[in-house]
């Protein structure tokens, strides 16, 4: 029965998600549709879609640690951290990562989006205002709809556009949020420049570093520590430690007080199980394996170039990757989703973004260098790409 007033007919309960086929066939009208495919535990493809940066997901170094600390401590955490879910794997993951960042303290989270969330909404709220970047990742997207803050959009990398919005903000706190590595094209943000801003502006700035961890930096610690910015006070930075360290979850670092205020306000921290000791073990190994081969950084930096130089030959509109991303232009949504689809044909897997995805609305191969590309891998990667490319894939 309708409520009283109501005009409304009754739906059947069989169609009360009739809505839902719709929106399938706009999907599919606009070439957005998306499928789960499994993968095999071992393949012949050549992984260039994964975020593996350097080759450490597999490295029996890094799941050794994962298979002693499952036995260990169990399949999972168990609660939250706060409860029964933190063990000394965790507290051991959180110390190296932030000396080895050169960040005061650490936190460690179930996942890198789980750290946006909880960094962002923990450090602004209703009497705050935040100033992100256009092309920021989805999971601080989140963060900055959930924090109720007042909330300015800057061009894409734009120091003065977000110099303009701390100066003509209404909250006397500010927060500025942006990606260190962009994970459509792999640009760099100007992250001295936007400090700069902040400083003249009383702000914080807060860093999501998911791309340059283990990439950039000295040794690769980072995009933040390459800036000069690591361990000052006003800088928050956020990781995960699903990319270069090859396992699982993400972390905060920062100022000591700004770790004690996530552990006591961070809704993604408090109310969400933690962790689990194998992954937390993985990530460790993983970042001990990278303090002890610096030179995986500078690797896997080089085969990005190589490889973006080659497709600039072929005479594809390819990004300058300033870290492992190298983002290859395609002519169309449907076009990108059957090159992407004929490389898999031939063993070579690549990402594929399409609107909305994508800030600028324009679709892409992405690519993820690897710090093990082989040459011969490297070749056979050229070939394919160049080999099932749409005719108007060239410039």
């Amino acid at each position: 029965m309708n409520a009283p007033g109501s005009t409304r007919s009754a739906t059947p309960p069989e169609h009360v998600f009739d809505w839902l086929d719709d929106a399938a066939a706009r999907r599919a009208d606009a070439g957005l549709v998306r499928t789960l495919t499994s993968r095999p535990a071992e393949s012949k493809r050549l992984d260039l879609a994964g975020n593996d940066y350097l080759g450490l997901a597999r490295d029996k170094r890094v799941a050794g640690a994962a298979a002693a600390a499952a036995l260990k401590w169990g399949a999972g955490a168990t609660g939250s951290r706060l409860v029964t879910g933190s063990t000394e794997v965790h507290a051991e993951l959180e110390y190296e990562l932030a000396r080895f960042c050169g960040a005061q303290a650490a936190l460690v989270f179930s996942s890198g989006f789980a750290a946006n969330l909880g960094a962002v909404t923990a450090l602004t709220g209703k009497e705050a205002a935040i100033v992100t970047d256009s092309y920021i990742h989805a999971s601080l997207v989140e963060g900055c709809r959930l924090s109720r803050a007042d909330l300015a959009v800057v061009e894409h990398n734009n120091p003065g556009a977000v110099e303009h919005a701390l100066a003509t903000r209404r909250k006397q706190r500010a927060l500025v949020v942006t990606d260190s590595v962009f994970s459509v094209d792999g640009d760099l943000a100007p992250l001295r420049e936007l400090s700069a801003a902040c400083r003249r502006h009383s702000a914080a700035l807060l860093v999501d570093d998911a791309h340059g961890l283990g990439v950039l930096g000295d040794g690769g610690r980072g995009a933040v520590h390459a800036a000069g910015l690591a361990g000052e006070p006003d800088v928050v930075t956020t990781v995960t430690l699903s990319k270069s360290l090859g396992a699982q979850g993400g972390a905060v670092l920062g100022p000591r007080r700004v770790i004690k205020h996530l552990v006591n306000t961070a809704r993604s921290f408090i109310f969400d199980t933690a962790l689990a000791p194998a992954s937390a073990a993985a990530a460790l190994a993983a970042l001990r394996v990278l303090r002890d081969e610096p030179e995986l950084a500078e690797r896997v930096r080089t085969r990005a170039r190589e490889l973006a130089d080659r497709l600039t030959d072929a005479g594809f509109g390819v990004s300058a990757p300033e870290a492992a991303v190298v983002s290859v232009r395609a002519p169309s949504a449907d076009e990108a989703a059957a090159w992407a689809a004929r490389c898999a044909e031939r063993g070579v897997d690549v990402g594929c973004f399409r609107p909305p995805s994508v800030p600028d609305g324009v679709a892409r191969l992405r690519l993820t260098a690897k710090a093990d590309l082989s040459e011969p891998e490297l070749d056979r990667a050229v070939t394919v790409l160049t080999e099932t490319a749409p005719p108007s894939a060239r410039r």
